[in-house]
C-alpha cells in the first residue's frame, strides 16, 4: 500500500512533470497540510531511494521522528538522526509560514483546509554527475503557474528585482541548491553502496506475442521486461512508417525486483503481422533492437495437435472403458 503522502502526490501538480531520469536518485517528498485554527500543520514526509521508500516522517504520530523504513538505514550514526530531527524541525516551521503567505495571498480564511507540497532531490547519473531538483505546488497548482499568477496582479513595469521581492514575501520557499550540491549526491553514493546498489544498466528482455481479436484482425503487443533505467522507447512501424497514433502504450511499470517493464500494442489485419516492426531504444542496448513477430515453427504447431489429439483420444478410451464397467456390473446385479 503506497504511503499517505504519495497517493496525495498523485492528485498533485508535483508528479506531473518527472525532472529526473538517470540511474539513482534521492527524492525527499514533503507534505503540509493546514489545519483550522492557530497550530501547525499537519506535515508528512517521505523519502525515496528510485522506488524504494527509506524515510518517513508524520508529525501527528504520538511520538513523531523521522524513521528508517528499510534495514540498511540502520547503519547510519546518531549524528545523522540528530541533523534529520532538525531539519525536519525546520521544515515544519518554514512550511507553516508557506502556508500563511498564501492563504494570506490568495485572501483565504483560516477555518479551511489547504495543502503544500515540496519535492526535491538529487539524481546521479552512469557518468558520475549530479543534477538537482526542488520544486512545490499549493493546492495541486505548481510553481511555476503561481509565478505567473503573481505577474498577471503586478502592476505593467515592476522591475524584476521587486517582483522576486513580492515573490519571496508571498511563497517564502527557497531554493537550497548548495545543500544538495553538497550533501545530497555523496549521501547517495553512501548508501548505494550500503544498500548493495550498484549504478548500473540492465537491458531490457524483449518480445513479441500475438492475439487474435477477430476473424480479421490480431494484437501485435511488443513486450519489454527487467530493464534499467525506467526510460524506454516503444514505437511500432508499418513498412518503416511510425504508428504514433494508432499504438496502445502502457506507462512504464516497476517489476519489484528494481527493475521496469512496459508494452505497446497495435491492432493489424491478419495475414500482415511481417509488415509490422516494434522498435526498442534503452541506454542498455548497444544499438536500438527491431523486433517482429515470429510465427511457431509448422513442426511446433503439428506436435501440439498431435498431442492434443492422443489426449482426446486417450480420453474417449478412458470413458469407453469405465462405461463399460459400469454396464457390465448393472447386468450382474440383474
Amino acid at each position: 500500500m503506497p504511503p499517505p503522502t504519495f497517493l496525495l502526490l498523485l492528485s498533485g501538480a508535483l508528479v506531473l512533470t518527472e525532472t529526473w531520469a538517470g540511474s539513482h536518485s534521492v527524492m525527499y517528498l514533503h507534505t503540509a497540510m493546514s489545519r483550522p485554527g492557530p497550530g501547525e500543520p499537519r506535515f508528512i514526509c517521505v523519502a525515496y531511494m528510485d522506488d524504494t521508500q527509506f524515510l518517513r516522517f508524520d508529525n501527528n504520530d504520538p511520538s513523531p521522528k523521522m524513521e528508517a523504513t528499510v534495514p540498511w538505514m540502520q547503519l547510519e550514526r546518531s549524528e545523522y538522526w540528530e541533523s534529520q530531527k532538525r531539519i525536519v524541525t525546520s521544515h515544519v516551521h518554514i512550511a507553516t509560514l508557506r502556508l500563511n503567505n498564501l492563504r494570506m495571498y490568495y485572501n483565504q480564511s483560516g477555518t479551511g483546509s489547504h495543502t503544500l507540497q515540496v519535492r526535491n532531490g538529487c539524481q546521479v547519473g552512469l557518468d558520475g554527475s549530479l543534477s538537482l531538483f526542488n520544486e512545490f505546488a499549493y493546492d495541486g497548482v505548481d510553481s511555476l503557474t503561481l509565478m505567473e499568477e503573481l505577474r498577471a496582479r503586478t502592476q505593467a513595469g515592476m522591475e524584476v528585482q521587486t517582483l522576486e521581492d513580492e515573490w519571496e514575501k508571498v511563497v517564502a520557499f527557497e531554493f537550497n541548491t548548495r545543500h544538495l550540491e553538497q550533501e545530497c549526491g555523496p549521501w547517495l553514493q553512501r548508501q548505494l553502496k550500503k544498500g548493495n546498489w550498484t549504478l548500473r544498466t540492465k537491458p531490457p528482455k524483449t518480445f513479441v506475442t500475438h492475439h487474435p481479436t477477430s476473424d480479421h484482425e490480431v494484437t501485435l503487443r511488443c513486450w519489454a521486461l527487467g530493464f534499467y533505467p525506467a526510460n524506454i522507447t516503444l514505437t511500432w512501424q508499418r513498412d518503416g512508417e511510425d504508428l504514433t497514433q494508432d499504438t496502445e502504450l502502457v506507462e512504464t511499470r516497476p517489476g519489484g525486483d528494481r527493475t521496469f517493464q512496459k508494452w505497446a500494442a497495435v491492432e493489424v489485419p491478419s495475414g500482415e503481422e511481417q509488415r509490422y516492426t516494434c522498435h526498442v531504444h534503452h541506454e542498455g542496448l548497444l544499438e536500438p533492437q527491431v523486433l517482429r513477430w515470429e510465427p511457431p515453427p509448422q513442426s511446433s504447431i503439428a506436435t501440439v495437435g498431435i498431442i492434443a489429439g492422443l489426449a482426446l483420444l486417450g480420453a474417449v478410451l478412458t470413458g469407453a472403458v469405465i462405461w463399460r464397467k459400469k454396464r457390465s456390473g448393472r447386468e450382474t446385479l440383474i
